[in-house]
């Protein structure tokens, strides 16, 4: 029975993917008039042709495309990750200090060229997915260099972690939130999530000791400092000592990391740190189902002070309950994490997939209303997660 329940899955999957989600950056994000993809379109569908373009949302363009063709082989996927990594290479690199900008404008000139060491990650992520389809050097060239100028700049020698943010030119700063709705610490759960998923993507092609010595810190960073081992909640904010400045539950940030951090162990190939982990992922997937509301759903946030419960459900939220779900049905067997898995899913295609214009909405509120005056697309809405979701979806399939 549950086979079938994961057959039907990832056919359902596949075809939101191949039918619904790619075809929207495919055919309505491609800039013709000055390269690479539009920075915007908006809730109601409106293409923002002078709007923005970041980083992040480049390079997980780019991470996209390259793992869509390197599980689908489909040449347009191809097509459309190369047109991403030479925008990328050409544009956001900085030439003259190194690392990627954060923002440049609509016609590719550098407007905000901070070092955000979460936009490093994902260059990194991006660089070494397209690699793994191409085996194109300068792009695994690019990335070990980011890796460097991370280690070099960010990492803390003396107590551990990766700073957040830095000047154009490494210099420190006194803001270093990645959004307003950050608090203003130097150390944040949510760079080192990233910093992670990207140094596990280098280490699968470049097997560097150092890389690997890094690779193995960051698990036990996750382990040691960020997790809260009483909760199995991620605490999210910290100051330069590891105190924890934490007021808040990210339920899809505790997801998501479930998962990732049992990925990196596999992918390190250390039977002891794989381990260690596994109960560990398993207890914050634990934890996670407290934001699973009846419908199946996942809550976005929970304020510990306040008691205020953000209850809208955003659409990369829901991405990674089903991944993560899934991930904890394949480490412990039980049913209820695949059933988890699958009502999630269906609340997605449900409520938040758009089957009029294309992609998913940013949001639904506790009425289960489509969030229009959120970006359909633009500096952090995506293809990366529900891409993501359905490929892992594809991969997983016929292993678990």
């Amino acid at each position: 029975m549950s086979q079938q329940k994961l057959k039907i899955l990832k056919s359902e999957v596949k075809n939101e993917l191949v039918t619904n989600i790619l075809p929207f950056w495919m055919t309505k994000m491609i800039d013709s008039c000055n390269g690479g993809f539009y920075g915007r379109i908006d809730g109601s569908g409106k293409v923002h042709e002078d709007a923005d373009k970041g980083c992040v949302l480049n390079a997980r363009i780019l991470w996209t495309f390259s793992s869509a063709f390197r599980v689908l082989k489909n040449p347009h996927y191809l097509k459309a990750a190369e047109r991403s990594k030479n925008y990328f290479l050409e544009h956001f690199f900085d030439k003259e200090f190194g690392g990627v900008y954060w923002l440049l404008d609509h016609k590719g000139n550098m407007k905000d060229g901070k070092k955000q060491i979460y936009a490093q990650a994902f260059a990194i992520y991006g660089l070494t997915e397209y690699y793994r389809i191409t085996n194109d050097k300068i792009c695994l060239e690019n990335a070990i260099e980011l890796f460097r100028l991370i280690e070099k700049h960010s990492y803390d020698v003396k107590l551990n972690g990766y700073f957040e943010a830095f000047s154009r030119q490494w210099d420190t700063i006194d803001d270093l939130r990645l959004s307003e709705k950050d608090a203003n610490e130097k150390k944040t759960m949510n760079t080192h999530l990233h910093v992670l998923e990207a140094y596990t993507n280098l280490y699968r092609i470049w097997k560097d000791e150092y890389l690997k010595k890094q690779l193995t810190n960051l698990i036990h960073v996750f382990t040691d400092k960020i997790v809260n081992n009483l909760t199995f909640n991620l605490n999210m904010f910290f100051d330069e000592e590891w105190n924890d400045k934490t007021d808040l539950v990210s339920y899809g940030h505790n997801i998501e990391s479930s998962w990732l951090i049992y990925e990196a162990a596999q992918v390190l190939g250390d039977e002891g740190v794989i381990s260690q982990v596994k109960q560990l992922c398993l207890r914050i997937a634990e934890a996670s189902k407290a934001g699973i509301m009846a419908d199946g759903g996942m809550i976005y946030e929970k304020y510990f002070k306040t008691g205020h419960v953000d209850y809208d459900r955003h659409w990369w939220v829901q991405a990674e309950t089903v991944i993560g779900f899934l991930n904890a049905y394949g480490l412990s067997g039980e049913e209820e994490y695949l059933n988890l898995s699958l009502s999630a899913w269906q609340f997605i295609a449900d409520h938040l997939v758009d089957r009029q214009d294309g992609e998913w909405y940013w949001s639904v509120d506790k009425n289960l209303q489509p969030n229009l005056k959120e970006d359909k697309a633009g500096f952090w809405k995506c293809p990366y997660h529900d891409s993501r979701m359905c490929l892992e979806i594809i991969e997983r399939q016929s292993r678990i």
